[in-house]
């Protein structure tokens, strides 16, 4: 068997569309393998759950999880991987920019000895141009600086194996970026294409400001060299002082003190006072990320759950 992991919020509009493009999909795989599809609802307030239930009522192929408000989407697709129960998992999209025609493609490659298929994206029609920018300057400074470089283009949409799914489900910290989070278990991974289209229904939940978050987020719970590289110019700055120290010293021996310019001494202090700010940000980044972890929160709070097959 294998789960699709659909996280959906307010997305009473999508679910329906969604259902109708997956079903004769479903149905052509249905001779090699069963698929399930596990809806987590993060905490929607309209009317997307009573829509997946109606759905349900008439699939047995339909299960839902409702969380108990909205925890995030890094969130509820976890919580889809610690309810999943097929022999795969494919995580995907409702609003179809993850095209249902592929998950063929992705079952072939599992059902043919690959334990991580992804999926990634020759083009990204449902990209403005800025975003599609962002997205790619994203995963260069993510992979100059991680240990475990991700691949570029590879969303959520992608294939794991059972004893993939088990790895990461190991994987309990709060701060998370998923797409990090797979390419650290490791495994190798096959990799097929597509081209994303654009929505097929609503807009994106993705504002700049949760982008913006999600990248920090990526970069600090992925890596320490933020913290290294101010070690390496703290080093740097105090050997730059203390040779500017000697010069001024045998300066003021051979040819006398000078008057001392305000304006260098500003340039200066404003510098150094900068650098210091910014250092004590990415150290602030860490700790809050510390003290997120060590209050041990669950990640999520799940308010029900409807297996499939359930009246």
């Amino acid at each position: 068997m294998v789960t699709l992991i659909v996280p959906v919020y307010n997305e009473e509009r999508s679910v329906d569309r969604f259902l109708d493009a997956i079903t004769p999909v479903l149905a052509a795989l249905r001779p090699r393998v069963r698929v399930e599809i596990l809806f987590v609802n993060d905490g929607s307030r309209d009317g997307t759950e009573r829509i997946i239930l109606a759905a349900a009522a008439t699939c047995d192929d339909i299960a839902l999880i409702n969380l108990s408000r909205n925890f995030g989407k890094e969130a509820a697709l976890f919580a889809g991987l610690n309810h999943a129960t097929g022999d795969a998992v494919i995580p995907l999209d409702v609003d179809l920019q993850d095209p249902p025609h592929v998950i063929a493609d992705l079952i072939d490659r599992w059902q043919g000895g690959a334990r991580v298929v992804n999926a990634r994206r020759r083009s990204r029609d449902g990209d403005g141009p800025l975003r599609a920018m962002t997205a790619r300057a994203f995963y260069r400074v993510f992979n100059a600086l991680s240990d475990h470089p991700m691949p570029a283009d590879v969303g959520d949409f992608r294939l794991f194996d059972r004893e993939v799914v088990e790895a990461i489900r190991q994987l309990g910290e709060r701060s998370r970026c998923n797409k990090a989070l797979f390419s650290w278990v490791g495994f190798e991974a096959e990799e097929i294409t597509y081209d994303r289209p654009a929505r097929a229904e609503g807009t994106t939940r993705w504002s700049w400001w949760k982008l913006w978050k999600l990248a920090l987020d990526s970069i600090f719970a992925s890596s320490t060299l933020p913290l290294r590289i101010w070690t390496y110019v703290g080093v740097a700055i105090a050997l730059a002082a203390l040779c500017y120290s000697a010069f001024i010293f045998a300066h003021t021996l051979i040819f006398g003190a000078d008057v001392p310019g305000y304006a260098s001494t500003v340039i200066l202090i404003l510098v150094f006072g900068g650098m210091n700010v910014f250092a004590l940000g990415i150290i602030g980044e860490y700790v809050g990320r510390i003290y997120t972890e060590v209050r041990q929160r669950p990640l999520y709070i799940v308010r029900s759950h409807r297996h499939a097959g359930e009246p």
